[in-house]
């Protein structure tokens, strides 16, 4: 039943009528949204700005941290009515506030606030032993622990953390997952947030205390500990302690239920340990950068695949480290690469690893493949392909710079598959690098799809949300685009049948 605050929201936005839709959101020979959904319903309720950070620092010798206020949630996935706990340290102590926001389109303005605690003191936490396999797994104190409501939607949430000496600000990040049948699944891929956090200062899957850019074994990552500042691509201070979601992610979100589609949240941890609760959706969603994943994540999402279960990789370098889980579940470590010996350019002690199958382009359509990383226009090659419809675009049109950073190309030999998009990549503006993307679609065995746009930028293409900040190597994505979302839209309308 809706509450009656609930419900007058509703009345409220619907007598705005399509007011609040921004010019970059406007739907295209759109098919009706989900007015009824529980996204519709969440997100005409008051939005807000607050949840963005005003105020950080980065520590000039560890180049990552911000110790002045960090902190971390006991589960990186966790169900309405579990218990959650928020680890936090202040360095000097100080007393601080955390306040919990959901993130979504909320009227543009991106977020809304939850909860609000009152202040905590804060102490000094102890920095963690370095463990086996390089590890660092805190063992701080919770400041609290709190019983996720029930009626909280399923979403990302981030807790803003000011600590009240000087105003200093940082974030914690964790998903609010359900287990109610949806039309989309959207992974956030917190594995891949993990593998490249550096916390407290060189210690990601990257770093064996030697190189710090290796490709190797024998490294391991542990969830319980603070997300460090971003470290590839893009200067995004404003966003430490919230992982990759903003820079790869939340403009897909941000555009899904700004146009009202019924989507919940899942962590990489849930595909991973939950199979059944793959299949109680149309569509599920790999957005992003969704580069490490487990031999039971892509089993699982094969299996869903093969009961009907639509696929939409909307990211690029997707499937590509292998990697595997300690007992505990909260910390893994690389094992192996899901493609061929060969099959791209070998990292750092990368060909020691195992490459064998299953191969990631047997899922998507298409994998990490040659130099890895490039750029390059997206150039319709099939006019007449579904995915075209209502876009306008023709043999050659070309959509700058939508490739990028990290691409897939190497098509497999699947029955039914076609190629949308493909053309060679850059390195810089007019140097060529030898690498070839290719986009792709495939028929599932149920009347389903899978799709795989081969790019990390496709999300820029569809929304620009408050505090994002484009990343741009190699070629330059150009933001929003009604191609990129009216083609969205068609993959979106052909996974709900």
């Amino acid at each position: 039943m809706q509450s009656p605050s609930r419900r007058h929201a509703l009345r409220r936005i619907a007598s705005a009528g399509s007011s609040l839709a921004l010019p970059s959101l406007t739907r295209v020979n759109q098919s009706p949204s989900r007015s009824d959904s529980v996204i519709a319903e969440e997100n005409a309720l008051p939005g807000t700005r607050e949840w963005m950070l005003e105020k950080t620092r980065v520590d000039p010798v560890s180049k990552y941290r911000c110790p002045w206020i960090e902190g971390y949630a006991s589960k990186a996935s966790v169900r309405a009515g579990e218990e959650i706990a928020f680890h936090v340290s202040t360095n000097p102590a100080s007393s601080f506030t955390l306040s919990l926001y959901r993130l979504g389109y909320y009227q543009g303005h991106g977020g809304r606030l939850v909860k609000a605690f009152d202040p905590f003191q804060g102490t000094v936490q102890p920095d963690p032993p370095v463990g086996e396999k390089r590890v660092r797994a805190c063992a701080w104190e919770a400041c609290t622990t709190f019983i996720i409501p029930r009626e909280w939607v399923s979403g990302v949430y981030v807790g803003k953390l000011t600590e009240l000496r000087e105003g200093t600000q940082s974030y914690l990040i964790f998903i609010v997952r359900d287990d109610r049948e949806a039309d989309f699944l959207f992974q956030c891929s917190d594995t891949t947030w993990q593998a490249y956090n550096r916390w407290p200062s060189q210690f990601s899957l990257y770093d064996n205390g030697v190189h710090q850019w290796y490709w190797g074994d024998s490294v391991q990552v542990s969830f319980r500990r603070p997300y460090g500042k971003y470290c590839q691509m893009v200067d995004a201070p404003l966003s430490i302690g919230s992982g990759e979601f903003f820079l790869w992610e939340f403009p897909f979100a941000y555009w899904l239920e700004s146009q009202g589609y019924d989507v919940t949240y899942l962590s990489n941890l849930d595909t991973h340990a939950d199979a059944r609760g793959l299949r109680r959706g149309k569509g599920f969603l790999s957005v992003g950068h969704d580069e490490y994943w487990s031999l039971e994540m892509y089993r699982h999402v094969e299996a869903a695949r093969e009961a009907g279960v639509s696929l939409g990789f909307f990211s690029g370098n997707a499937v590509c480290g292998r990697i595997r889980f300690s007992e505990q579940g909260d910390a893994f470590e690389r094992v192996g690469v899901f493609g061929p010996p060969g099959g791209t350019r070998e990292f750092e002690k990368m060909a020691a690893l195992a490459h064998e199958r299953p191969y990631a382009n047997e899922l998507i359509g298409a994998h990490s493949t040659g130099p890895v990383t490039g750029g390059a226009d997206w150039i319709c090659t099939s006019p007449e392909h579904w995915i075209y419809a209502h876009t306008g675009m023709v043999a050659g049109d070309r959509i700058p710079g939508l490739i990028g950073w990290e691409y897939h190309g190497d098509p497999a030999t699947i029955p039914g598959l076609e190629i949308v998009a493909t053309g060679p990549t850059q390195s810089a503006p007019g140097t060529l690098n030898g690498g070839v993307y290719t986009a792709t679609t495939y028929p599932g065995p149920r009347g389903n799809v899978v799709f795989n746009a081969a790019t990390c930028w496709w999300a820029d293409g569809l929304s620009v949300p408050p505090g994002y900040v484009r990343a741009h190597v190699y070629t330059e994505p150009q933001g929003p685009d009604r191609r990129v979302q009216q083609m969205t839209r068609n993959v979106l309308d052909r996974m709900l049948g």
